[in-house]
């Protein structure tokens, strides 16, 4: 699901460049999986977004997930939709999306990913594992919690938050199954930063 272990969650707000051109970026220097974010926007505009980035995606042969809005993913073909804890329940949103959609949930403790498993969702996002500026996540769960929750449930762990070529191969020992990152990537020289990632991810 995702390829290559990496996945760029978009951040607009970081950079001067426009989204077509930092997803772009991300995806020519090897991303193979972009998770569409965007809190602030119209759903509109979001949709319009989200479609640009969709046929993006197809042209680079990436997985291509929109956060929180499960009719925005199904109105552009997304390959899945990511939910928060607040967003609409796993249940209602595979009625809509299918079985052979991907829907990812957000979790922040052991019971949350307990349970989203127990629901059906095909991967968890599990985090903040490090200080993150880039949202307001509550309080950093750590290397160690990760491992635990790798022992706690099958699916896939998407490890998020803080996250950055110092720490990426800590996080990657402790077993998660890939990771999240947003701010590593989009700060600097995209194309690098996301080179720099890839390299300590082959080794």
């Amino acid at each position: 699901m995702y390829l290559n272990g990496l996945c760029f969650i978009t951040a607009r707000k970081e950079s001067c460049i426009t989204l077509k051109e930092i997803v772009t970026s991300a995806l020519r220097a090897g991303v193979r999986c972009i998770q569409y974010r965007e809190k602030d926007k119209a759903r509109r505009e979001i949709y319009k977004e989200a479609l640009i980035l969709r046929k993006l995606t197809n042209e680079f042969g990436a997985v291509f997930i929109v956060n929180d809005y499960t009719d925005i993913a199904l109105a552009v073909n997304a390959d899945g939709v990511h939910l928060g804890q607040e967003d609409l329940p796993l249940k209602e949103a595979r009625k809509i999306l299918g079985k052979k959609k991907i829907i990812g949930i957000s979790t922040h403790s052991a019971e949350e990913a307990i349970a989203a498993e127990a629901g059906g969702a095909d991967y968890i996002g599990f985090g903040p594992v490090f200080h993150t500026a880039t949202k307001d996540a509550g309080k950093p769960k750590g290397i160690a919690t990760l491992r635990e929750i790798k022992k706690l449930i099958k699916i896939p762990v998407v490890a998020i938050g803080g996250i950055n070529t110092e720490n990426f191969e800590s996080v990657i020992d402790s077993g998660a199954d890939a990771v999240a990152v947003s701010s590593a990537i989009i700060q600097g020289d995209i194309e690098d930063n996301v080179l720099r990632f890839l390299k300590i991810l082959a080794e």
